[in-house]
């Protein structure tokens, strides 16, 4: 393997910036873990529960030129969930 091959491998593996879990009546309704890329580029991938159990049952994932954007995206998520009643944890 060359240097070259070994960067690119390195760049497919991103790094988690932080994650945030929704839960109303102790219930997950809702996981979002942002992920930074070697190029500033950043995804959220949001993991949607039904509610009845602790199991996500949908993924969904939102990708953003930098951190910043993905950061403004998961806090406004995060404030319209509080406003709906949910617990929000680290």
């Amino acid at each position: 393997m060359t240097g070259t091959e070994v960067k690119r491998a390195s760049e497919l593996e991103p790094r988690e910036l932080y994650a945030r879990h929704a839960r109303k009546n102790g219930r997950l309704l809702m996981s979002m873990t942002a992920l930074a890329y070697d190029d500033g580029a950043c995804l959220v991938d949001v993991g949607l529960g039904r509610g009845e159990n602790d199991e996500s049952d949908e993924h969904r994932s939102y990708r953003f030129a930098d951190a910043q954007q993905a950061t403004t995206f998961v806090t406004e998520a995060v404030e319209a969930l509080i406003y709906l009643g949910c617990e929000i944890r680290e």
